[in-house]
């Protein structure tokens, strides 16, 4: 008896142990990620005045089955807009996920780019954007995009440019917070364990699922259109 107490005992020590570890690292990955790019995160303003930036990297987010982008979506899409009305970038890279025929995240921050007047040709879409890391990777690597402005909510900015960073991007973000959302706890909640993940990833620097031939973004944004969206 007195043998599996003290083992229960060990168990409970090792686990209570193991417990505190995980809190620490999740804590100090978390500091490290903020501080060390809070100092990227700008206002339009200060956007604007910067020199030679490539593209402004909006960042995809869930579509309705209709088509409309969601509240955070149309959001970042605004200020992306935004910056390319005050003459921050001379592209827009729309960056999410169509992994499938009948989801479009992509297509649809076209769209909404080209209701607000934007040029079809300086708007481009990265069908494989599937997760921030591959988003940030392929804008590097297949759109040839070295500075850039990272659009998205606050709280997803840290991550972006610890991201940017670490892949030797030179970025800065511009909050798009228009509004308060609903589930915002629990929001903050994953991106703090998809800061340990990715500052992980950014360790080994894993190849994105697709890679391809380049598409320079000082190009026409309409070699990234595809045959079942008409933008015209």
């Amino acid at each position: 008896m007195k043998t599996k107490k003290k083992t229960l005992r060990s168990i409970m020590s090792i686990f209570l142990c193991l417990c505190i570890l995980g809190i620490t690292a999740l804590t100090v990955i978390n500091s490290i990620v903020k501080l060390s790019t809070g100092d990227q995160i700008i206002s339009s303003e200060e956007a604007a005045k910067l020199e030679d930036i490539d593209c402004i990297l909006v960042l995809g987010c869930f579509v309705k089955d209709d088509g409309r982008p969601s509240d955070m979506l149309f959001d970042r899409l605004t200020r992306g807009v935004e910056l390319y009305d005050m003459g921050a970038a001379p592209k827009l890279l729309m960056s999410g996920d169509h992994g499938r025929e009948e989801y479009d995240e992509v297509a649809a921050m076209k769209q909404f780019a080209i209701g607000e007047g934007i040029p079809s040709e300086d708007v481009f879409m990265d069908h494989a954007g599937f997760s921030t890391y591959e988003s940030i990777y392929r804008a590097k690597e297949i759109f040839q995009a070295d500075k850039i402005l990272i659009v998205t909510q606050e709280y997803h900015l840290y991550r972006a440019l610890y991201i940017a960073n670490q892949l030797d991007v030179e970025a800065y973000g511009v909050s798009s917070d228009y509004h308060t959302y609903v589930g915002q706890f629990m929001r903050d909640f994953r991106e703090m364990l998809a800061r340990v993940k990715d500052c992980a990833t950014c360790i080994f620097k894993p190849e994105p699922t697709y890679l391809g031939e380049a598409i320079p973004v000082f190009g026409d944004g309409n070699i990234t259109n595809d045959d079942t969206t008409d933008f015209s």
